[in-house]
């Protein structure tokens, strides 16, 4: 006899839904889509950590966005993924190299060099993007005892700066990086928004060159939770299910990670919402352009916009929308535009941008 289970919650909204904001993709909540997959894959009995049918399933997917030899580990969150790809790539004494701005640097709280033992080599970037010359000034030394020896190029698509590689730019990257002995990762929390920007598909700046392991998005592309390390080379991803376990990534109920990869990635979901972000930061660069006074800063070319502008202004404004500053000293802040964002929001903000500057 089937349990019947009562459909009654206790549970209360408390939070306003028509309060928007720009300080993260992360703010929005779960696409429609999603919710309606993660009901779809509730219910009944699936054999646990990653032996359920839809962790079965999510391979053959992810072989349609990144080659036939791509395995995908799903994991919890994005500095999880981030620790676990990086773990498997390095031994014991490695060195990643990687952009001053980059994520792993800045906002992970130190993780990989605490939880993954490594040592991370920054290189100063006019824009967030690594070239073969940049990261030479790190990758030396390899005999060097005295000196973490590097042994991972790791590239952020798109860049913490909002700024995107085009294909070539990383088939350079790896090229390099190989020659020199070294192995490729990407950091792809917004590599949808990347391929949206560039209007190809992710294999084209992916495996299609050559890169070792990916990170890749799906909390900031419409997921509630979870974020998969794709291994592309499969030498690098031999022993990825014990660093998995051991970087406390591996979910015990992983069929409800991996059927929101599904359903963000057996269609096109994962393009329309990015593209839908990247257009939205367009449309905000756009009219941040016609506000004398506030300068954007690099490249809109997915779905943030940085800008400088005064520091009395910022303050108001953060009163009236959410946002967070990015140099506070400097008077830089960026803006993110997330699958949720709509057209009225970006003008709503703009209104008060030039409300707040007119004062």
């Amino acid at each position: 006899m089937t349990p019947a289970f009562p459909t009654r919650t206790d549970a209360r909204r408390h939070h306003d839904p028509s309060v928007r904001g720009f300080a993260s993709d992360n703010y929005a909540g779960v696409h429609p889509e999603i919710l309606a997959a993660l009901a779809l894959a509730n219910g009944g009995h699936q054999v646990s950590y990653g032996e359920d049918e839809y962790t079965d399933h999510l391979q053959r997917v992810m072989h349609s966005h990144f080659g036939p030899t791509a395995e995908a580990f799903p994991v919890f969150n994005g500095t999880g993924a981030n620790v676990t790809a990086l773990q498997a790539l390095t031994d014991r004494w490695g060195a990643v190299i990687c952009a001053e701005t980059a994520h792993i640097n800045v906002d992970e709280g130190g993780a990989p060099e605490r939880m993954a033992g490594l040592k991370l080599l920054t290189v100063p970037t006019p824009d967030g993007k690594l070239t073969p010359e940049l990261i030479d000034r790190q990758a030396f030394g390899w005999d060097d005892e005295h000196r973490a020896m590097p042994q991972v190029v790791s590239l952020a698509q798109n860049t913490e700066l909002g700024t995107v590689y085009t294909p070539d730019e990383i088939r350079a990257i790896v090229e390099h990086a190989h020659g020199l002995g070294m192995k490729v990762h990407v950091d792809g929390a917004r590599l949808a928004n990347a391929a949206a920007s560039l209007n190809v598909p992710m294999r084209t700046f992916t495996n299609a060159v050559g890169v070792d392991i990916v990170t890749l998005g799906g909390t900031k592309n419409g997921l509630l939770f979870g974020e998969a390390v794709v291994v592309l080379n499969p030498e690098v991803g031999r022993h990825m299910k014990h660093v998995r376990k051991m970087s406390m990534q591996l979910a015990s109920k992983m069929r409800f990670v991996s059927v929101q990869f599904e359903a963000l990635l057996a269609k096109d979901l994962w393009l329309r919402n990015a593209r839908h972000a990247n257009a939205m930061a367009r449309r905000l660069a756009d009219g941040v352009r016609a506000v004398d006074g506030v300068e954007i800063l690099y490249p809109v070319q997915a779905n943030g916009v940085f800008a400088r502008l005064p520091h009395d202004v910022t303050l108001r404004l953060q009163q009236r929308f959410r946002f967070y500053f990015w140099d506070e000293a400097a008077g830089d802040v960026r803006w993110m535009c997330s699958f949720d964002t709509t057209e009225d929001d970006v003008d709503a903000f703009l209104q008060a941008l030039k409300e707040e500057m007119s004062r």
